[in-house]
C-alpha cells in the first residue's frame, strides 16, 4: 500500500506536466508511453502487496499452528510437578506393597519355626521327631530303660550301634534317656 501512494503523486505529476505542455505529438507520445509504463508498474506493485500480504497471512497462521506444539515454562513446569507427584506416589503404593509381602512371608516363617520347635519340643531329647512313624518304615520302635546305653540295646535288639545311631541322628550316644523312643532297624535295613 506505502508503494501505491509513491506512484499515484508520480502519475498525477506526469499528468500535469502533460496537461502544460505544449501540445506536440512527440511529446504527447513520449507521455502516453510513460503513463502506460507507470500504470504497467502500478498494477505490478499492486501484485506484490497483494503477494506479500498473502504471504504475512500464510506466515502468521503457521506461526500460530507451529505454537500450538510448544508449551510454555510454566506448562512444562506444572508438567514436571505432576510428574514428581505421581512418582512419589508410585513409590510409597511399592513400598507399602513389599512392606506387606516381606511382614507376611516373616509371618509364614515364624509359624513354620514355630511348628518344628513344637515338633522337637514334644519328642524326648536325643529323638528325631517322629520317630513311631519312621519305626514302622524302617525298623521297630525301642522305648529306652532306665539303665539301658547303645551298647545293651543293640545286644537286645541284635541291631548294631552305628545302625542305631544312624536310625536316630543320635549325635551323642552317652545321652540317651529312659522313655527315649529308638527306631532299631532291623538287620539288612541301613
Amino acid at each position: 500500500m506505502l508503494k501505491r501512494c509513491l506512484i499515484l503523486p508520480g502519475l498525477m505529476a506526469a499528468a500535469t506536466a502533460f496537461a502544460q505542455a505544449p501540445a506536440s505529438q512527440v511529446d504527447f507520445a513520449n507521455l502516453r508511453e510513460d503513463v502506460r509504463g507507470l500504470t504497467q508498474r502500478v498494477n505490478d506493485l499492486s501484485l506484490e502487496v497483494e503477494q506479500l500480504d498473502h504471504e504475512k497471512g500464510q506466515a502468521g497462521s503457521d506461526s500460530a499452528a507451529a505454537l500450538k506444539d510448544y508449551a510454555t515454562v510454566a506448562q512444562l513446569n506444572q508438567a514436571v510437578a505432576d510428574l514428581n507427584r505421581a512418582i512419589q506416589s508410585a513409590v510409597a503404593d511399592s513400598r507399602k506393597e513389599t512392606l506387606q509381602r516381606v511382614g507376611d512371608q516373616m509371618e509364614k516363617l515364624a509359624r513354620e519355626t514355630n511348628a518344628a520347635l513344637d515338633a522337637l519340643s514334644r519328642s524326648p531329647p536325643g529323638q528325631p521327631a517322629q520317630a513311631a512313624t519312621r519305626a514302622s518304615a524302617a525298623g521297630t520302635a525301642y522305648t529306652v530303660q532306665g539303665g539301658d546305653t547303645l551298647a545293651s540295646i543293640s545286644k537286645k535288639t541284635g541291631a548294631r550301634i552305628s545302625d542305631i545311631i544312624d536310625a536316630n541322628r543320635i549325635a551323642d550316644p552317652s545321652r540317651i534317656q529312659a522313655g527315649q523312643v529308638l527306631v532299631i532297624p532291623t538287620p539288612g535295613d541301613k
